[in-house]
């Protein structure tokens, strides 16, 4: 799962890139944590009772950041998985 601090608003939104769909929040890292599990509990049951398979993730994908130039002159920072 992928957790992506909002410094604006506070908090955190969780996304769970295996389980499209799987998207949560919470006040603090922890509450984060914690609404994901929630958030994965309920959507592999959901698939289950369709009868869909689910995902299951054998390695975890590498995370890394890159800056780029663009053509405004602004230096923007991007997450690349």
């Amino acid at each position: 799962m992928l957790l992506e601090s909002d410094p604006d608003e506070g908090g955190f939104t969780v996304i769970v890139p295996k389980l499209p769909g799987c998207i949560t929040q919470g006040e603090t890292f922890e509450e984060a944590l914690a609404m994901a599990r929630d958030a994965i509990k309920l959507h592999v049951e959901g698939l289950a009772a369709d009868g869909i398979p689910v995902p299951i993730e054998h390695v975890a994908p590498l995370l890394a950041q890159v800056e780029i130039e663009a053509e405004t002159g602004s230096v923007v920072g991007a997450h690349v998985a």
